[in-house]
């Protein structure tokens, strides 16, 4: 199996067995007979469960396609970043995270630094990683970045950072396996938030880790085991589910952000407009060396002049929903400063694209930006 369409269809399911379901239904965690002498992947709970393992398979076909990697699922996103970041520093190491990411990520810094562990940032764009990696036990990556949009070189940053004895881990949840593969990059952990592209129907929270080193692997099962960091069969079955239709909705949402991104770019109240997608980003060619098929993400961010204005903008929307995060089939945006957490103006907006027909979602947005700067027709 070479392409993605029938990767993503195939990933994970059983060999066919008349009479039976092609994805046989989640398996509870109720106690497993064991007698005798105990053999076997299932003993307990909270170690495995047979629907984990068809997922994890899955995803594990998509992130390296070429064999060898080891998936570990989780309760969510933030629960795998935590499991690799927890499970291999210890008191007195130095990581690297990226200051323009994930805005949980601050917390996260308190956290380790509170554990004994050093910890620098640095943003994803430029050389500033680089310059901060000395004597660092873990680089932290997230490209595309959330909500800013930088890209930064994968196989460049993961060179430099084992030549200082560190390890690399990327988060790829924008990008998603079927634009990007970090592993095939030189990263040794590719992390993502399922919650969002992976099964994009914005009903599960899920997260994983994918290794290409069975020690690594074994070190965040072991860590998923101890701290009782498991996801429920029923996510996971649905999680599997999912999967089927990734790249569907993955190329649609790419080719309508693209398009979204294109109609942004001569609005005089825009600014600040990025999509790797677009020629004129200043991420373009390092993204269109990295990432595959033409599969930029389907998240734009821009700017309005004002809060006001980008309320106003949310508003006039009728086929997006004012939401928080992204990748979903429904169309979603929202006004980032609300939270308080990322370093952007009051009016900056991140608009996650989702499956509808491009030309009604366009026009829909042209549309609301008319309304909000008063100028609808």
């Amino acid at each position: 199996m070479t392409g993605d369409g029938t990767r993503v269809v195939r990933a994970g399911l059983p060999e066919p067995r008349a009479n039976e379901p092609a994805l046989p239904g989640p398996a509870f965690a109720a106690h497993f007979h064991l007698p005798g002498e105990v053999t076997g992947p299932y003993t307990y709970g909270r170690e495995a469960n047979p629907t984990w393992t068809a997922l994890e398979e899955a995803i594990s076909t998509l992130e390296a396609p070429g064999g060898g990697a080891g998936t570990v699922v989780f309760p969510s996103g933030m629960a795998a970043i935590s499991a690799v970041l927890l499970s291999r520093l210890r008191p007195g190491d130095t990581a690297v995270l990226p200051g323009d990411g994930y805005q949980l990520l601050p917390a996260l810094r308190e956290r380790l630094e509170g554990f004994g562990i050093v910890v620098r940032t640095a943003p994803t764009g430029g050389d500033a990683q680089l310059a901060a990696l000395e004597g660092a036990r873990l680089l932290w990556i997230e490209t595309p970045s959330n909500p800013g949009l930088d890209v930064c070189d994968i196989r460049r940053l993961a060179g430099a950072a084992h030549r200082e004895g560190a390890l690399v881990a990327v988060d790829n949840t924008l990008a998603t396996p079927l634009a990007q593969r970090p592993l095939e990059l030189g990263a040794d952990f590719s992390v993502a938030s399922g919650t969002k592209a992976l099964t994009g129907h914005g009903d599960i929270l899920l997260g994983y880790v994918t290794t290409l080193d069975p020690e690594l692997t074994a070190g965040v099962r072991a860590w998923r085991k101890v701290t009782g960091a498991i996801p429920g069969p029923m996510e996971a079955w649905l999680a599997h589910r999912s999967l089927a239709t990734l790249q569907l909705r993955v190329d649609r949402q790419a080719a309508t952000a693209l398009a979204l991104a294109e109609a942004l770019r001569d609005r005089p109240e825009v600014t600040g407009l990025r999509h790797p997608g677009l020629p004129t980003d200043p991420a373009h060619e390092l993204a269109a060396r990295q990432m595959h098929g033409g599969r930029f993400g389907c998240v734009v961010s821009f700017a309005l002049p004002d809060r006001a204005h980008a309320e106003r903008f949310l508003t006039a929307l009728r086929l997006v929903d004012e939401a928080t995060s992204f990748g979903g089939v429904r169309s979603t945006a929202e006004r980032r400063g609300r939270w308080g957490g990322d370093a952007v103006p009051e009016g900056f907006i991140r608009f996650s694209v989702g499956v509808e027909d491009t030309e009604d979602l366009v026009g829909d947005v042209l549309t609301a930006l008319n309304e909000a700067g008063g100028t609808a027709r």
